[in-house]
């Protein structure tokens, strides 16, 4: 969405988990695992000296109570672990609707982030005739209260797309949005959200409008890819080449990362380990008559691969039908795939 520089290094972030990032669908149990990597991602932002709220789904109608009693108590067993404090905040539209309400709101936000708390941000699903309706409002809401700089809006697709990309196979992903306004000529926003939700891509827009016209800058992505970039910690380094780069770079189809593409490996790491990936731009310099190529390292994405640094150290450059030639076995036609690539890079080659 809108991009902006940040105000400052030591930014205040406010992270939106849907139903579907921290439930299973089907059994309508806990995603632990989502659940921990969150709790490990906004550790390490609150280490680096930023200040985070989560805005989290609870549960829907009657069961709201009791599933955000369990809700919360599994975020306080997780975040005690690591010693960080946190603060559950249930709020309703009457709560803003009313100057006062808001007032203590934001004052109350102001406080917990001074005190290096965690706000846990939820509406109170159990007063159904005040309701947002949905809790990406809610988190543009929120934002707005904190003077946020950035709001992440984490979803089960990798970007904003011009219609649902698992039903309509020409829709075209957009990377960024200058202009809101101009999109309701190019997206089809008509598409419900899971079926634990009550949200859905035309609610983030809607709440991506509210923060960007407040000032904050406002990303819709996929909640793996974003805890692969903020939340694991990277064993290694891969160097790829100029054709990789351009590969997993492509806005409409990314490739994923073969073994190719892999020039050298850095570091000692297992499969499903995650790794940083970087390339190599050699810029020419010129000192009056003399000119010399300069290395500037630029780091790609982060990835989990398949294979552990000895074995891509084996089969760095190498085309996929000959990995199990070298190795034995082929465990993956691809060193990462795709699903599991988080791009940071915006190609310019």
């Amino acid at each position: 969405m809108s991009q902006k520089n940040p105000r400052s290094q030591r930014s205040t972030i406010v992270i939106k988990l849907g139903t579907s990032s921290i439930c299973e669908e089907e059994t309508n149990l806990p995603l632990l695992s989502n659940l921990s990597l969150m709790v490990e991602t906004v550790i390490k932002l609150r280490g680096l000296g930023h200040r985070v709220v989560l805005v989290t789904s609870g549960a829907i109608g009657a069961l709201a109570a009791v599933g955000q009693g369990r809700l919360m108590r599994m975020y306080d067993d997780l975040f005690s672990q690591l010693n960080q404090p946190i603060a559950q905040i249930l709020l309703t539209r009457h709560d803003l609707a009313d100057r006062t309400q808001y007032l203590n709101a934001v004052n109350t936000f102001s406080e917990l982030l001074a005190m290096g708390v965690v706000p846990i941000v939820n509406e109170n699903d159990t007063v159904s005739e005040i309701k947002f309706g949905d809790n990406d409002t809610l988190s543009a809401i929120t934002a707005k209260m904190v003077n946020a700089d950035y709001l992440f809006l984490m979803t089960d697709v990798d970007c904003l797309y011009t219609d649902n990309p698992r039903t309509n196979p020409n829709a075209k992903p957009i990377e960024v949005v200058e202009d809101i306004g101009a999109l309701k000529n190019q997206v089809i926003v008509s598409s419900p959200g899971s079926l634990l939700g009550t949200g859905g891509m035309v609610t983030k827009l809607i709440a991506a409008d509210l923060a960007t016209a407040a000032g904050i800058t406002t990303i819709i992505c996929l909640d793996r890819k974003w805890w692969i970039l903020h939340g694991l910690h990277t064993a290694g380094i891969i160097y790829i080449d100029e054709g990789a780069v351009r590969a997993i770079t492509k806005v409409r189809q990314k490739s994923s990362l073969f073994a190719a593409g892999i020039i050298k490996v850095e570091g000692n790491f297992v499969a499903q380990q995650a790794v940083e990936i970087v390339f190599e731009k050699i810029k020419k310099e010129s000192d009056n008559d003399n000119i010399e190529n300069r290395v500037e390292l630029i780091s790609v994405g982060k990835g989990l691969v398949n294979y552990s640094s000895t074995e891509i150290s084996r089969i760095k450059g190498c085309k996929s039908l000959d990995i199990e030639k070298i190795l034995g076995y082929a465990d993956s036609e691809c060193v990462i795939h795709r699903d599991n690539l988080a791009i940071t890079f915006e190609n310019n080659l």
